[in-house]
């Protein structure tokens, strides 16, 4: 006999929803940059940190939607894939929050902090996808910049800050919506 508990019904809804903006985000966001290979569009980590806020199980969903997001907006292949890599920031970052999260975001200096690292894994993450298309291991190897700006610069430099600016932009609305997401936390993991 299948039974559904409040709880799994409640972490499905909560994945759904997120993945949903995650997926829109990068389809209709009027704030974007995109100078291939990099590209930078406002808030579209922001689900995926709500996430790992949440759950490892929810933060992976979220980001493999936001991956979806980026190939259904048209964007280039290797921009898709940078998408598609967040899986491993998101899961790390989650795991850390798990036992962490109350510590990390009462203290504006650990929560940078946090940010901070995880920004260097989001980029790390990112320069390899990257790095393996301007060698031309997963496509023609087409890139005319050089090798330092296009894929250190650009890619690992610009994640970094994109990356803690949409944390900012994470943490001022999770703070906004309060005990009430800080319970639903809870129940969900």
């Amino acid at each position: 006999m299948f039974v559904i508990k409040k709880n799994n019904t409640l972490r499905l809804t909560l994945t759904a929803l997120l993945t949903a903006i995650a997926i829109v985000i990068p389809m209709v966001m009027p704030v974007r940059v995109v100078i291939e290979p990099a590209s930078f569009t406002l808030a579209s980590h922001v689900p995926i940190f709500f996430a790992m806020f949440l759950s490892p199980y929810i933060a992976v969903a979220v980001s493999l939607g936001s991956a979806i997001g980026f190939l259904l907006a048209g964007f280039p292949i290797v921009i898709t894939m940078r998408a598609l890599s967040h899986v491993v920031f998101a899961l790390i970052g989650a795991l850390y929050l798990k036992n962490r999260q109350e510590t990390v975001l009462a203290s504006p200096m650990k929560s940078q902090l946090f940010s901070f690292g995880i920004g260097l894994i989001h980029a790390g993450a990112e320069v390899i996808i990257v790095s393996l298309f301007f060698f031309g291991l997963l496509s023609g190897g087409d890139y005319n910049e050089s090798f330092f700006y296009a894929v250190f610069l650009l890619v690992g430099v610009g994640t970094v800050v994109h990356s803690m600016v949409d944390f900012i932009i994470t943490q001022f609305i999770w703070k906004a919506l309060g005990k009430r997401v800080s319970r639903l936390a809870k129940k969900v993991g």
